[in-house]
C-alpha cells in the first residue's frame, strides 16, 4: 500500500535458492506440485529484515516443491511494475501499489484472478474483509502478505502514572482525558504528518478511523467506492473531528506547523521527554514492537508496557479498527505461481513471519502467542478479534483520489476555517477520479 510501503528499505535484486527438491509429504497448504527447475519471478519493495523475513516464509515451499523463489526489489514498484507490464514481461507474482491500482490492472486484463484454494483459505481463516478488499468484479485478484493495525494511540505508561491518568475506557472518557490534558498545560497529541510527497498520509487514518467509528462500515464503503460526495454530513464530521485537534496548537505539539514538519516516525517522540511534550499519539501496529519506531529512536529509554503502550481507539456509535497491508497478485497464470500465492496466505506461511517480528497476519489461525512481543500479540488480537474490519480507505481510492486527500489534510491543519470549500473542491476531484 502507498503509505505502508513507505516503511520499507529498498534492497537490489536478490535471488533466493532451493537446494532441495520436493518432499514426498503433503505439507500444510504448502505447494502440492513437482516444480523441480521452475523459477517463480516476485517483485518487491521489500529489503533488509523484511526481505529476509519473506526469505524465510517461502522457504518450506521451495523445499517441499523444488522450484526457486527469484526476488527483486526496488522502492519504485509503481513505476517498475507499470514498465514490466507494459512491456509484456510481467512477474509471476507481484506487491501491488494499492488497491485502486489492482482495479485497473485486473480490468485491464493483465492481473489474473487468483486459484479457488486461496479463496478457500479467506473464507476458511480470514475476516470476509480481506477478500472483499482483494475482489475486483466479483473476482479475487488480490492478497494480503503481511498488515498493520491502523487506529492505535499509544501512550507512556510512567508518563500516565505521575501524572494521574489512566487509560480511557470509551471514547467521552478520551474526550475528557484530551480536555483534561490540555487544561493541565500539556498538548495532548503528538502528530507528525510530513512524509515526502506522500505528506499527510497520517491525517487520511484519522479521517478514516472517524468515519467508520461515527459513521459505520456501509458509510465508510460507500465512500470509498465514490458513492458519498467528502461534503456529505457524514465526511464533514469526520474532518471537523480531526480538525478539533489536529488544527490547534492547544491539543497538538508544536502547533500546526511544527506538525506538517514533523516526520511521521517522529511524531510520539514527544512522549518520551521529560517532562512530557505530549501524552497521545495515533498511529499504526508497526510503531511498537522490537522493530518499530519507538524502539529505534529511543533504544535506551522505549521499553514496552513500562514507557510505551497503546490501546485502540474507541468507537463512537459503531466499532471496528481500520488496517493496511502488502498487497500482492498473480500477473502469469503458471501452476508454480498459483501454489505459491496459495501458500502465502496459508497459517503456516504466516506464521514464519510473524515469529521474525515486523509483522502482523490477518489470518485467524496463526495464534497470539507466536509473536515475538508484546505489542504485536495486543495488535494481532485486536486485528482478529475485532467486530468489523475495514481496508485502509485512501490506498482502496482511485490514485487521483489518494493524491487530493492528502493535500485537504494539508490544507485542513493549515486552514481549519476553509474546509466547506476544501470539501467541495475534493467533491469535483470525486467525479472525475470515478469516472462520475
Amino acid at each position: 500500500m502507498r503509505k505502508f510501503r513507505i516503511l520499507a528499505v529498498a534492497m537490489s535484486a536478490v535471488l533466493v535458492l532451493a537446494a532441495c527438491g520436493p518432499s514426498e509429504e503433503d505439507g500444510d497448504g504448502a505447494g502440492d506440485g513437482d516444480f523441480a527447475g521452475e523459477t517463480v519471478s516476485v517483485l518487491a519493495v521489500w529489503g533488509g529484515a523484511e526481505l529476509e523475513s519473506f526469505e524465510a516464509m517461502v522457504a518450506p515451499w521451495e523445499e517441499e516443491t523444488g522450484a526457486v523463489v527469484e526476488v527483486e526489489s526496488t522502492r519504485d514498484i509503481d513505476a517498475v511494475l507499470q514498465q514490466r507490464v507494459e512491456g509484456g514481461t510481467p512477474p509471476d507474482l507481484a506487491g501491488l501499489p494499492g488497491p485502486g491500482v489492482m482495479a485497473q490492472f485486473a480490468r485491464d486484463g493483465a492481473l489474473k484472478p487468483l486459484p479457488q484454494e486461496v479463496q478457500d483459505v479467506l473464507n476458511d481463516q480470514y475476516d470476509p474483509g480481506w477478500a472483499v478488499a482483494g475482489t475486483v468484479d466479483d473476482e479475487l485478484v488480490g492478497v494480503f502478505i503481511k498488515t498493520a493495525l491502523k487506529g492505535l494511540i499509544w501512550y507512556n505508561p510512567a508518563q500516565f502514572e505521575a501524572a494521574g491518568y489512566t487509560v480511557p475506557a470509551d471514547w467521552d472518557g478520551l474526550t475528557a482525558l484530551v480536555d483534561q490534558m490540555a487544561a493541565d498545560g500539556t498538548t495532548p497529541w503528538g502528530i507528525g504528518l510530513e512524509s515526502g510527497a506522500a505528506t499527510g498520509w497520517p491525517g487520511t487514518d484519522w479521517i478514516e478511523d472517524f468515519v467508520l467509528r461515527q459513521s459505520g462500515p456501509e458509510v465508510y464503503d460507500q465512500w470509498v467506492n465514490g458513492e458519498l460526495a467528502w461534503s456529505s454530513p457524514e465526511i464533514t464530521e469526520a474532518f471537523e473531528a480531526f480538525a478539533l485537534w489536529a488544527s490547534d496548537e492547544q491539543y497538538v505539539f508544536g502547533g500546526p506547523s511544527t506538525e506538517l514538519g514533523t516526520a511521521f516516525g517522529n511524531g510520539g517522540d514527544c512522549m518520551f521527554s521529560d517532562p512530557p511534550g505530549c501524552y497521545l499519539h495515533h498511529q499504526a501496529s508497526f510503531m511498537g514492537g522490537e522493530a518499530g519506531f519507538f524502539e529505534t529512536n529511543f533504544p535506551e529509554v522505549a521499553v514496552q508496557g513500562e514507557t510505551y503502550d497503546f490501546f485502540v481507539m474507541p468507537g463512537i456509535e459503531f466499532e471496528g479498527v481500520t488496517s493496511a497491508g502488502d498487497l500482492f497478485g498473480m500477473f502469469n497464470d503458471t501452476p508454480a505461481a498459483q501454489s505459491l500465492i496459495s501458500y502465502l496466505v496459508t497459517a503456516e506461511a504466516q506464521q514464519i513471519w510473524v515469529e521474525r517480528g515486523g509483522a502482523l497476519s490477518a489470518n485467524k489461525e496463526v495464534a497470539a502467542d507466536v509473536y515475538p512481543d508484546e505489542a504485536g500479540r495486543k495488535s494481532a488480537e485486536a486485528l482478529t478479534g475485532a467486530e468489523t474490519v475495514r481496508f485502509d480507505a485512501s490506498d482502496m481510492m482511485p490514485a487521483e483520489m489518494g493524491a487530493a486527500f492528502l493535500e485537504a489534510i494539508v490544507n485542513t491543519v493549515q486552514s481549519p476555517d476553509d474546509l466547506s470549500s476544501i470539501l467541495e473542491t475534493l467533491d469535483g476531484v470525486q467525479e472525475s477520479a470515478y469516472g462520475g
